[in-house]
């Protein structure tokens, strides 16, 4: 979760990725008829500009602040009154950004410094979800976003006769292996949702946030989470094709692959040789990871592995020494040391005695020194991981804290998901040895590589197709090519066809599936996770060049290297006050977004994985 300008929870979040320092032409997206209404006699100056946006952004601070605060307290402790306080702190700050927007209509056909520009655009562009200036439309729009995002976050099903909340149920879809019953609570969640009430609410927000955006001068609301990248809406969409066209032949072979053993594993009534693979089987409540069933696939004579759940175990980790250990990372690279306040005021275990929102998600609650983590923290290699995910928005967030509201944001939304994720990529065994969690006659020599590269591509790039995916499909139903009766099948026509996978049972026809996925019913945009998955191996591959790093991507840990710590944290401090492309430069030394790092990173199991599959049907 990025710095909230708005809230998240009711998904009016303000990115300040900038869509392009031009001014649009009349007619354009992002134009209003408020344009052509100045003549030179009131045409406003770039003064006048200057101390909109001075204004604009004293508000924006003002209110970022105390409505952070506010979803902080809903989110630990969702109650029938601070539903109540989200909702109208949500509806204040959709109406503030709607006026806001609005207010920059007389500034869009004077020349404007760029940095200006940039932040017109963002006032313009950034909202995830606009209401239009009608009265009651913005308190409509938070009353369904907190009644969707508090049907998620509560939900529960009762596994042998106990009520089991998904925290829970994510770890039992990744260590059961009786299909009939991961079939069962796979069903039983997507039940749990309410799914009649969150479609007939999903479907009422899109009417009203298509006319908020329209109202800005978009066609769309895809057309307008589209324009946040420095770059026109259908550019940046062909731009997405691109990457996905570079990473989809890895995913391909891995698909193939993981099919036939679990075909051996469960036989052709679970699961056939061919064709899609069921969604319950694959170690994850989404089919989103899949590193779950390495057990299952694992390759012969691979090597021994380590188990990294079980080290941390032995090691007697607990959640706050997780965190710890993850802090230490940073610190290592030179960033300065987390404030006490963290420590203070994070959530870091679910307590026993409310309900809380246990997505884990990091916070800046006063754009200065009030950084936290609020997650639900379990022993193992998972959460290890997303430890180090969540720290990488704080630090990025402290980072560029001096920058100007508006800039206090990533480069773009896939930076800030990407930073974590690059420096969790050193996570190697030397690393776990430096920090005595292995020991080092534990290390795997290079017959382990490829069950080491397997395990980390079951979650990395069983990912691609479903951060790709998930966002095609809200784009089709904000341009009105999937309509409320076509939710469900348009999800898993999509699932199907890119990502090669289907539901275990029939699915009923009230059925939202989507909805049983945190990022639907709290309208946070998706496309981020998919370029981040790209973003955090070229940063891995320029940061192990940049170290002098000679042997295998894979085996590279950057921990301790205060070089490249001060060369990223150079890119952290800009924040969004340059297009990203400047940014991902400063770092890489390249200004595009490539997705030849992965390929390059899992080249020797690409071979394993085709030598593997060599005579088999792949494809589905």
């Amino acid at each position: 979760m990025q710095k909230w300008f708005y809230s998240a929870a009711i998904a009016a979040l303000m990115t300040a990725a900038a869509a392009g320092a031009q001014t649009p032409p009349e007619g354009e997206p992002g134009t209003t008829p408020a344009e052509a209404t100045a003549t030179p006699e009131n045409m406003p100056t770039v003064d006048d500009a200057r101390a909109f946006l001075s204004d604009a952004e004293a508000e924006l601070a003002e209110y970022n602040e105390y409505a952070s605060r506010v979803y902080w307290v809903y989110e630990n402790f969702i109650t029938f009154d601070t539903e109540r306080l989200v909702e109208r702190v949500g509806a204040e700050g959709t109406e503030m950004a709607v006026r806001l927007a609005n207010g920059t209509a007389p500034f869009a056909n004077i020349e404007l410094p760029e940095d200006l520009r940039r932040k017109m655009t963002a006032l313009t562009a950034g909202i995830t979800l606009p209401a239009p200036s009608s009265d009651g439309a913005a308190t409509e729009l938070a009353s369904i976003t907190t009644r969707m995002s508090s049907a998620y976050s509560t939900g529960t099903i009762e596994v042998d006769g106990e009520t089991v909340p998904l925290n829970e149920l994510e770890v039992l879809m990744r260590t059961e292996r009786n299909p009939e019953f991961l079939a069962n609570i796979w069903n039983d969640w997507r039940a749990a949702i309410d799914p009649d009430t969150m479609a007939a609410d999903y479907a009422r927000m899109v009417e009203i946030t298509n006319e908020g955006a329209r109202e800005l001068g978009f066609d769309n609301l895809a057309e307008m989470w589209l324009s946040n990248y420095d770059m026109p809406a259908d550019e940046m969409e062909a731009e997405v094709e691109r990457l996905w066209g570079q990473v989809s032949p890895l995913y391909e072979q891995l698909h193939c692959y993981v099919r036939a053993e679990l075909n051996e594993e469960y036989g052709d009534d679970v699961q056939p040789e061919t064709g899609p693979i069921r969604a319950d089987i694959l170690g994850n409540m989404w089919a989103q990871g899949w590193s779950g069933l390495y057990d299952i696939v694992a390759p012969e004579g691979a090597g021994e592995q380590y188990d990294l759940t079980q080290l941390l175990v032995d090691q007697e980790y607990d959640a706050l020494r997780m965190v710890e250990t993850g802090e230490a990372f940073f610190s290592s690279l030179g960033l300065e040391e987390l404030p006490d306040t963290f420590w203070e005021r994070s959530l870091f275990t679910r307590p026993e005695d409310r309900d809380v929102v246990c997505h884990a998600s990091a916070w800046d609650l006063d754009s200065q020194e009030d950084i936290r983590i609020k997650m639900c923290i379990s022993i193992n290699a998972d959460d290890f991981r997303t430890v180090h995910h969540e720290l990488g928005h704080n630090y990025y967030q402290r980072a560029y804290r001096h920058q100007d509201t508006l800039f206090q944001t990533g480069a773009h939304d896939g930076f800030h998901e990407a930073i974590g994720d690059f420096i969790a990529l050193s996570i190697t065994p030397d690393y776990l040895v430096q920090i005595g969690v292995l020991d080092e006659s534990q290390v795997p020599d290079e017959s382990a590589d490829t069950g080491l590269l397997l395990e980390q591509a079951l979650d990395k790039i069983a990912f691609l197709p479903f951060g790709y995916l998930m966002d095609q499909w809200r784009w089709q139903i904000f341009r009105g090519e999937t309509t409320p009766d076509e939710y469900n099948e348009s999800w898993w026509e999509l699932r199907e066809r890119i990502q090669g996978v289907t539901p275990p049972v029939d699915r009923p026809d009230n059925a939202f599936d989507p909805g049983a996925k945190y990022h639907i019913p709290n309208n946070v945009p998706y496309l981020r996770y998919f370029l981040a998955h790209i973003l955090q191996y070229q940063f891995h591959q320029a940061a192990c060049e940049m170290a002098g790093w000679e042997g295998p991507l894979h085996r590279c840990s950057i921990y301790g290297n205060a070089e490249v710590g001060e060369r990223f944290n150079a890119m952290l401090e800009m924040g969004a006050s340059q297009p990203w492309p400047d940014a991902l430069e400063a770092f890489t030394g390249t200004r595009e977004m490539d997705g030849s790092a992965i390929i390059a990173y899992f080249q020797p199991l690409m071979t394993y994985l085709e030598e593997e599959n060599e005579g088999r049907a792949c494809g589905w």
